[in-house]
This record gives C-alpha cells, structure tokens and sequence, in this order.
C-alpha cells in the first residue's frame, strides 16, 4: 500500500524543512522514530540526504552506485515508503536530495560502470559516463593502485573473469581472461595505475577532484530517464514531495536539466544547491523555488558581524601571523594564488582536456583567424581565464561574456610576451562566449569550460583560500565572503525583499552537512569582531603559555585558526579538534596536503593542541569565552530567528533546534539524538524559540509564503544600530539584538524606541506581555535579547508600549 498522492490544491513549498543525515548508523527506522519529536516541532517536511544505493558503509549516499534501488542499508525501499507513511500520519512531507552529477568510481557495486569497463565505448551503458576515449589510448585511466603498476603487480589475481586486487575487483574484457598478465592488463578497456597519476592523466570527469566520483551525462535524455526513474516513481506515487538538487553546476547544462526535471516532476518544490557569489543573481530561467540557502546563511551571518570590529581583526591577524598577501594575507591574492595552485596541480586534467578540445576546434574551423594556433598558447590562455572568474560559471541562459570579462582577458593576456600570441586569449574568450563558431562541438566545449570552472572555484575558495585567509572563520563558510565578512541592516533588509520579490519559496539554511562550522559555532566566533583587542591580547597570553611548555605552534596562522576555533566549540573533546585542525592544514596545503603528508609538520600540530588548546592555556580561554557567553547568547538566539521568519523556506540541520556546536565533516555528521542529552539553558531557549517559530509558519503560511511581504522597522534613538527588525505581512514582528557588547559598552538601549505597526502586538516567546505603538527597546527585550510578536488585536493602546507584567 502506498501513501495517498499529493492534495494537488495544497500549498506547493513547504513552510520549514528539517534535514536529517541518513547512514547506516541513522537509517530510515531513525528518521521514522524522530518523526513525532519533529512534528511537535512544527516543520512541514523532514529533507533526507540521498535515498539511493550508495557505497557500502557511506556516511553521507552522495556516492551512489545505483539509482533504480533505495539503500539497502537504510532499510530499503519499504523502510522508505513506512517513512513517509509514519511522516504523513503525522502531517509530514518529505524532501529529498539527489546527485544527479555523479556516481561512485566503485565497479564491484556499480554495476553501470562494470558495464562499461568490460564492455569499453560499445557498452549501451557508455553513454551514461563522461568519459573522454580519444585519451589514454581509447582506455579508462583507473587511479586505484597504492604503488607504481610494477610493485604491486604480485597482488593481482585472475579470478575466473575477475580481476580482482585486495578488496577491489574489475571485469575483464570477453575472452582475455587466460592471457599471461602483461598482455591481458594490456587488453582491457581500463587502465590500472597509480592513483598520483590521475592529477594529469585521468580521462574522465571527476567531482572537483574526487576521483572516485564520476561525472554522469544527464544532459542525455536516455541516461536523464534511466538515473532518475526511481525518484520520479517516488514522487509519483506521493512517497516524496520535493527535491534538493546537489551540485547543479557539474552538469553539462544546468539549464536544460532542470527545465527537464521541472517537466518531469510536474513542477515540484526544488531547490538547488548553487553557490551564488556576493552580489551574483541566480539565473532567472531556472524553473525552481531558489537555492538551499546558503545566500541566506552569508547574510545572517554578516549582519552579527560588526564591520569595524572586523576590519580590526584582521589588522591584528596580519600582526600577528604575518601572512604574506597571497597565502593568506589579502583575500583576493590569497584566492587568485589558489586558483593557480588548484588549476595547475589538481586539475591540470581537465585544463588538458579543455586544451585538447581548443586545440581541436581551432585545427578543423574553417576560419582562418582560428588557426596556428599552438597547443601551450591555448592552455595558457584557458588557466589565465579560468583563475579570473569570480563567479562558478556561465550558463547557457546567460551573456557568457558577464562572467568571462574582457577585464579578465586583459588581464590574461599580460601572462604573454609576445603580443601575436597574446592572442590566444581573445580566442579562448570567443570559443567561451560563442562567438567563435556555432554547433554541437562548440556547445561541448562551452559546457566543459564551465564544468571546470565550477569545480577550480569550489576547490580554490572553498578547500583552499577559505583556510589560508583566517583572520575571522565565521566569516571563511560556504558561500561566503571572507573579505567582506559584515553586512549592514540595510544591505540585509534590501536582501530579504529581493528574496521575497524574485524567490519566496527558496531555500535558507545556517547549518548544512557541508558547513565548516555550525552556525553557533559560528555565532561565537563572530564575538571577536566586537573584541578584537582583547582577543590579540589573550592571544599573546596563551601564546606565551604555550611556548613556555617548550611546545610552540609550527606556525603563527595555525595557532591563530585553533585558538578561534576553541573559543567557537568551548570545552570539547581534544580528539574533535585535531581531527578538524589536521584538516584545516591539509586543505590549506602551505605546509602539508592530503597527497604529500608532511608527519613532523602533523605531528607539531598535534603537540601544539595538547600543549596549548587542550591543556592549561586552554583553560584561559575557555574563562574568555565564559565571560562572552551574553554575548554568544545575543547571536545564536538572532541568527535562529531571523533565519525562521525571514523570507525564504527554513531548513533545520538535525539537532540545531538545540544549541548545536559541531566542526567541519565529518564532525557534523554524527547521528542526531532527539532530544539531546542534559541540554543547557541555551539549548532551551532555543528550542522553545525554534518551535514558536515554526508552530507560527504552520499556523499562518500566509504571513510567511509568496504572496507575503517584507517590511524592515527601525528603531529610533541612541541604540537604534543595535535593534534589528521587520515585520512580515502586517501579522508579525522579528526584533533582535545586534552586537550586544557593543552596545552594552555604548551605555546600552537607555530611551531608545521601535515604533511597531498599528495593532496589539503578543509575544510569543514570552507569554503574557503585550506591546503597541513606539516601545521602548529595553522593555521589548526584557527576558530574552530577541523577541517574536504576532498581532492578535487593533484595539488601541495608550499606556506607552507598556507589558502585562507591568501591570
């Protein structure tokens, strides 16, 4: 029996998400058992990470091997369909996230790809892979061997027709099986090798740089139909509601994948999830609700930051690592020098292949102006490009010459010496932009010019610069603008019309399996920006201490990023943070990196976190981070709230009704427990402030949905900069506390006022205290430093705002 099909009159977004990480040790009888806890909560629909069959033992199913089966592991497709059933007896949808760029370079479980590596370019499922055979020898280059072929060569063993090695195993090619083993390696459609060639052998495209992820054709329609049968079929059925699409911008081209999708869903609620750049609109064209949000999360964010504060701590931060400018001392060098280092190491690849492609277009055009060329110029010209884009990609429904500028190309052509070939650049740029020859060969290499150029972003900014450039690490999050970390509360209030304008059913988020540090992590840190020279201080102190253990930091940045880093999580387990700092220094790569480990450099690392964070000077800053916890308070309980009422969708990562303090993955993706154990006073407030929240969505969509409104409310007086606020169609009013020491330094609110819109205003965090016309700000934030207020009465009031407890 399946679940009853979609109320077709029912609203199509939902009002909140709440997003659950499945996994072996979270599977679908977890979800199902949380479902009561989550629907007392007030969410509308719970968001589950990827459903389908995934790598044995994956922690997160974004490495699927098979997209017509649920995982087996999560309790297949029944526990799925007993999920969903469970969910809607209890007035639940569901959402759930699907990758359609990519599958798991996995032969024993993909049974596609096993296909394919025996069958070679004839397979009927060849297609389905982005895989280039005119490379390698018309060959799959396979990165799998620990070793040079020639030292572990031993290891093979021919099992009927098997390849197998340790745990792998690879089908054969018919009739090669009985070949003496240099012929019959010789003789397949793959090529076995050691796994430090695919960084500029590999022929194949990759998820970024993961090479044990391979890139899938959706833009065929065929492979589109046969990868998305299952999830149609759920959703069909009414056993899902909505999609999250992962990582749009691998695709060939994202546009025609989600007017396909669109078509094929019946216009479902989906989001997608694009990294949008500070100011960089998402493609009007795209038939979807908006984005997962990490727009929103930048926003709320910066708007807890305080500008001057920052701007301080980051001259600080200089004084005290004294970064050079490109590794980690000015944002923008430190981005551009990652580019080259990612363009050039680990995807010089897929700027080989892009060469070759040019290469290829300029030999066969019957323009002259394209011809004799050389190889080197094009190359050349194509990573010069490619490190000036500021933005992931061009999209086809877009002017591609927005985002590669001609002022990136001026600057491309300066890596020349002789100007003829300099020339290599306008060249490039035309290909790109479409003004160098039309057809189904020119359209291939635009799509694969902006593949790359997503995955180069994503690697340099996000897994390169974002831990280089440390001064503030709230600000160093997915989507985010490290050089600009503060937004103004008119540059917010301008965001949330626009997104009630434009995308009112779009995703926003604070916490995701992908942000580097929860959102009340972040809230702490973002603290510093109000104390920078306390901060520095503590920061020679501790310093000091450490060193007088005989155990210094192996360099000033690093201890930089672990003291902030400990003040964000508080007392924690020592193992947590060096999990997390060792990844910090591998992904920087300015002293070791995940293919070339440098063990006395790790092994200072782990010296200086038990001698410094995890022992006695940690304790000095754990005292610091106590006497800012009104502090931290202000900011967790602002960005909860003004993440749930402004405009947008909320997703809730799982436990971040609570006080959720978690660090890059896979810290972040431990199992959620409902509710947690002990939890603070913090905590309380919060989920008390979360689920009012959100029982006021579910109540009154109609404040909240497409047809609502943003109004932003100022506040008048000497602490008018500190009180945020706007009210949502006339019915409610969002009020919070905005650099909280700040203004408790500045003397606090003393006569300042929020004049509220006409009507009797209730608090609903605080039950019992009612307000109307200009009140008093210290008065609205009595017992919390943030207040939510629904209109519940235009009756008049002449008492001066005053509460009923004042009465």
């Amino acid at each position: 029996m399946t679940p009853e099909r979609p109320d077709p009159d029912a609203p199509v977004a939902p009002t909140a998400t709440y997003r659950l990480q499945l996994q072996p040790e979270f599977p679908f009888g977890a979800a199902e058992a949380a479902v009561p806890h989550l629907a007392t909560l007030g969410v509308s629909h719970l968001h589950l990470s990827p459903v389908l069959e995934a790598v044995p033992g994956s922690s997160h199913g974004y490495d699927v091997v098979d997209h017509a089966r649920v995982r087996d592991e999560l309790g297949g497709e029944a526990g799925l369909r007993a999920l969903s059933r469970t969910a809607r007896e209890h007035g639940l949808g569901l959402v759930v996230d699907i990758v359609p760029n990519h599958m798991a370079m996995a032969p024993r479980h993909n049974r596609a790809l096993w296909d394919v590596l025996r069958d070679g370019p004839g397979s009927p499922r060849a297609r389905w892979f982005d895989i280039d055979w005119d490379a390698q020898d018309g060959r799959v280059l396979l990165p799998v061997l620990g070793g040079p072929l020639g030292t572990v060569a031993d290891a093979l063993v021919v099992d009927g027709d098997v390849l197998r090695l340790h745990d792998q195993a690879f089908p054969l090619r018919p009739g090669t099986e009985h070949l003496p083993l240099p012929r019959l390696l010789d003789a397949q459609w793959y090529r076995l090798a050691w796994w430090r060639l695919a960084r500029t052998e590999l022929n194949y495209r990759r998820f970024f740089s993961i090479s044990e992820l391979i890139g899938v054709r959706v833009e065929d329609p065929e492979v589109f139909a046969e990868t998305h049968a299952k999830i149609l079929q759920l959703l069909d059925e009414g056993v899902v509601d909505g999609l999250r699409i992962d990582h749009p911008d691998g695709l060939a081209d994202p546009d025609a994948y989600l007017r396909r999708l669109h078509d094929a869903t019946g216009g479902r609620w989906t989001v997608v999830e694009k990294i949008l750049a500070d100011g960089e609109p998402l493609p009007a064209a795209w038939p979807v609700a908006g984005t997962t949000g990490y727009d929103a999360l930048r926003h709320v964010d910066g708007l807890l930051t305080d500008p001057a504060g920052a701007g301080e701590l980051l001259g600080r931060y200089r004084r005290f690592a004294a970064p050079p400018p490109d590794r980690g001392g000015d944002w923008g060098a430190t981005v551009r020098r990652a580019a080259y280092k990612v363009v050039l190491h680990e995807l010089a690849a897929e700027v080989d292949r892009l060469t070759r492609e040019a290469d290829r277009l300029c030999r066969s055009s019957p323009d002259p102006a394209l011809r004799d060329r050389a190889p080197w110029a094009l190359r050349t010209a194509l990573r010069e490009l490619l490190v000036r884009l500021e933005v992931y990609r061009p999209y086809t429904s877009q002017d591609a010459s927005s985002v590669v500028t001609e002022e990136a190309a001026a600057e491309a052509r300066r890596a020349f010496t002789v100007p003829e070939e300099a020339g290599a650049v306008d060249l490039v740029r035309d290909l790109v932009v479409g003004r160098a020859g039309e057809g189904p060969e020119y359209d291939a290499f635009r799509a694969r010019f902006a593949q790359t150029s997503s995955a180069l972003r994503a690697k340099s900014v996000e897994d390169t610069a974002f831990y280089r450039y440390v001064p503030l690490l709230s600000a160093t999050e997915v989507g985010g603008a490290p050089g600009a970390p503060a937004v103004a509360p008119d540059v917010f209030h301008a965001y949330c019309a626009r997104v009630q304008r434009d995308w009112p059913a779009t995703g926003t988020v604070l916490s995701t399996h992908d942000t580097k540090r929860s959102a009340d992590v972040r809230a702490a840190i973002s603290v510093l920006t109000q104390v920078p020279a306390r901060w520095a201080d503590l920061l020679a102190e501790v310093t000091a201490a450490t060193a007088a253990e005989g155990v210094g930091a192996p360099d000033p940045q690093v201890a930089w990023a672990a003291w902030q880093t400990a003040v964000g999580l508080g007392p924690a387990d020592g193992g947590r943070l060096l999990d997390t700092l060792l990844k910090h220094v591998r992904e920087a790569g300015l002293s070791t990196t995940w293919t070339e480990q440098d063990p006395v450099y790790e092994d200072a690392v782990a010296a200086f976190l038990k001698a410094g964070p995890c022992g006695a000077p940690g304790r000095r800053v754990a005292e610091f981070r106590s006497s800012l916890e009104p502090h931290v308070r202000a900011n967790v309980l602002g960005a909860a709230l003004v993440h749930l009422t402004m405009p947008g969708v909320p997703d809730l990562y799982q436990g971040t009704e609570y006080e959720y303090r978690a660090l890059v993955d896979p810290d972040n993706r431990r199992p959620a427990a409902f509710p947690p154990k002990d939890p603070g006073a913090l905590s309380v407030e919060k989920a008390a402030l979360t689920g009012a929240s959100l029982r006021l969505r579910g109540r009154r969509p109609d404040l909240f949905g497409e047809g609502a409104s943003y109004t932003p409310l100022p506040a008048r007086g000497p602490g008018a900069a500190h009180c945020v606020a706007f009210a949502r169609s006339g019915g409610v009013v969002t009020a919070v506390t905005r650099l909280s020491l700040r203004l408790a330094e500045a003397g606090g609110w003393r006569d300042t006022v929020l004049p509220l819109p006409a009507g009797r205003w209730t608090d609903l965090l605080s039950p019992g205290r009612e307000f109307t016309g200009d009140t008093p700000v210290g008065s609205l934030f009595g017992p919390l430093p943030v207040v939510l207020l629904e209109r519940t009465g235009d009756a008049p009031r002449t008492d001066g705002g005053r509460t009923a407890a004042d009465n």
